[in-house]
């Protein structure tokens, strides 16, 4: 059975070792980047296919997404706007980012491939992705209901 999966898109239009051998390792397969990193490789090259430039990792967006993410998921609830009333731009400039761009987010995919390709499929998600005025992007995900966060700043 395949877990539930669900999308939401916010635009800021809109609010917006040791002991192994050295053969060992040479056959040993390099480890997975994380799936943050994943998410960005693959939205930068949906972006690249439109004509917009790379979008560059933002700590702040990062900080602001990975607790977004962890939040939904501790709490129960999946929405751009916290149950306390906080919009996802207030969070960003909380984190110190001055201009929040857009949010997607997303629950229930277990891959990057898999949350970046549902968002490719969604009007609202892709035109945030393929926004050439993006310029920074930050990803969290919660792997305790996969909760994703995408954030984008200008």
């Amino acid at each position: 059975m395949t877990p539930k999966t669900t999308l939401s898109v916010v635009a800021g239009a809109l609010l917006i070792g040791g002991g192994m051998s050295i053969a060992a390792a040479s056959m040993t397969a390099a480890p997975a980047p994380p799936a943050q990193d994943q998410v960005v490789s693959l939205v930068n090259q949906a972006r690249a296919g439109a004509g917009c430039a790379p979008l560059t990792i933002d700590d702040r967006l990062t900080k602001a997404a990975t607790e977004h993410s962890a939040d939904m998921a501790r709490r129960g609830y999946f929405s751009h706007t916290t149950p306390d009333g906080v919009t996802f731009a207030e969070r960003l400039r909380d984190a110190g980012y001055p201009a929040p761009g857009a949010e997607n987010i997303a629950r229930g995919h277990a891959s990057a491939d898999q949350v970046v390709g549902d968002w490719l499929k969604s009007r609202g998600h892709r035109k945030n992705i393929m926004d050439c005025s993006l310029r920074t992007i930050g990803v969290g995900v919660e792997y305790g209901g996969n909760y994703w966060t995408q954030d984008f700043g200008r």
